[in-house]
């Protein structure tokens, strides 16, 4: 217990808040593996609370006043607490038999709860704050681990002859993770509620803590809740400190989940602007955060600018060239049938990642390239009388019939199948109601009419 106290000692005496919070954190250090250890087993629960209370009472080095010793011990004895249900669980884990995560959840809510008390008693200063960080972390994950053993537990064969109520659906599959999400977000509230000077508030944890929030939404499968969290932050966004002041990991993570939930809204504009943002914040060398803000950053550039990923941009993410190369070459040749079967073969990925709907769109510009290449490859009008060969110029009457034909070649139709006029008619008017052609139809003559001063917008045709 010693060694823990001592390490406590050097961080609250240089106002250390990311050292005072690696004295309270599951996971024993590289250089000390037993640490955890040894401050369980150096005291019972008899004791814990007394050698606790004794030992921080003694070390004059300090200098804590009465409540907020009084606030760290309950701290640490809820920490010894969860210690031992840790071990516990690991032991039980290593001998290949079911841990009770639920009791290290338990234990370690605890702890939340100790946190929560002396901050909202104001005992603890605020550059203590990733004492927080590493409450509302470990709380998330203890969550899922015992909510994933109790999900094992109910999948176990049962041998009753009763009957079994399984019509109804499977309730309390998230129970612990539930709670969590109720428990981080009372340590929100706690911090944005938090009326101290900015120099001296709470409210540095904000996004730290709205971004713990974030992910235990979408883990839930709760998005929706996410936006109380947006609206609270919009709320109270001229008493917080500037945004560019918090740590970049808080930008880039915050920026990235306000991106993905303007993505799930279809307001892909705004939701490239968040992600943008992210991409430019984030390290280079974090490859999975980058790949999981290009995963929702290329549809965004397809829909809003109609651009595909370069080779060189998705050269580090093998991941990502195997879902979205195909469909890019696909879109680049005009390809439909290639189109439709790297959707599906990517199918399972883009359903898991929300994409898969926002990606289905760009069969728009794959019909768009298509069409385009029918324009091209009809040449140009031949000169009229008195004019040389310079002044030729393209053509813009096509013949309904040739894009049709294009449209059978390219969805690879069998003979019988093929499209008819209505149906690429009606193709044709959806291209030019989006603006991806510029144009109108001429159904006496079976033609389309395509302008002159460019026939597809942004394509230099």
């Amino acid at each position: 217990m010693d060694a823990l106290i001592d390490s406590f000692r050097r961080a609250r005496a240089g106002g250390d808040g990311y050292a005072l919070a690696s004295t309270i954190t599951p996971v024993p250090p590289k250089q000390d593996a037993g640490l955890l250890y040894a401050f369980y087993r150096s005291t019972n629960a008899f004791s814990v609370q007394s050698d606790v209370r004794h030992r921080l009472a003694s070390n004059h080095a300090l200098h804590m006043p009465k409540a907020e010793a009084s606030a760290w011990t309950e701290v640490f004895v809820a920490y010894w607490k969860a210690i031992g249900e840790i071990l516990a669980a690991e032991e039980t884990t290593f001998q290949k038999r079911d841990a009770d995560w639920a009791k290290v959840y338990d234990a370690w809510k605890d702890l939340v709860n100790a946190l929560i008390k002396g901050y909202s008693a104001n005992h603890f200063p605020a550059w203590s704050i990733p004492c927080l960080y590493v409450a509302s972390s470990y709380l998330r994950i203890f969550a899922i681990k015992a909510d994933e053993a109790a999900a094992k537990a109910k999948t176990k064969p049962s041998f009753s002859a009763g009957l079994q109520d399984d019509i109804a659906g499977a309730f309390g599959k998230n129970d612990k993770l539930e709670d969590a999400a109720r428990q981080i977000n009372r340590i929100f509230s706690l911090c944005i509620s938090d009326r101290e000077p900015l120099e001296d508030s709470r409210k540095w944890a904000l996004y730290y803590i709205a971004n713990m929030l974030f992910k235990t939404y979408f883990k839930l499968n709760a998005v929706a809740l996410s936006k109380n969290v947006l609206r609270s932050l919009h709320a109270t966004r001229n008493d917080m400190p500037p945004f560019e002041a918090f740590p970049k990991a808080h930008q880039v993570t915050f920026k990235y989940y306000s991106g993905v939930l303007s993505f799930l809204e279809e307001d892909y504009q705004q939701a490239e602007e968040h992600l943008t943002e992210a991409w430019k914040l984030c390290h280079k060398d974090a490859k999975k955060n980058c790949e999981l803000i290009l995963t929702y950053l290329i549809p965004c550039h397809l829909l809003n600018t109609h651009t595909l990923p370069s080779t060189f941009l998705l050269a580090p993410f093998p991941r990502l060239q195997r879902l979205f190369v195909p469909l890019a070459t696909c879109i680049k040749k005009g390809d439909l049938a290639g189109f439709d079967s790297a959707l599906a073969a990517g199918e399972e990925e883009f359903v898991k990642r929300r994409i898969y709907l926002t990606l289905e769109r760009g069969r728009d510009i794959v019909l768009r390239n298509l069409f385009r290449k029918v324009f091209i490859a009809g040449g140009y009008e031949p000169p009229k009388d008195g004019q040389s060969d310079q002044n030729q110029v393209r053509r813009t009457r096509i013949p309904i019939a040739e894009f049709g034909a294009a449209l059978n070649l390219s969805m690879h139709c069998r003979e019988g199948e093929s499209i008819d006029n209505d149906e690429v008619e009606c193709l044709l008017a959806n291209m030019i109601y989006k603006n991806l052609m510029k144009g109108y139809i001429s159904r006496e003559h079976g033609k389309i009419v395509l302008s002159k001063a460019g026939a597809f917008p942004g394509t230099g045709v």
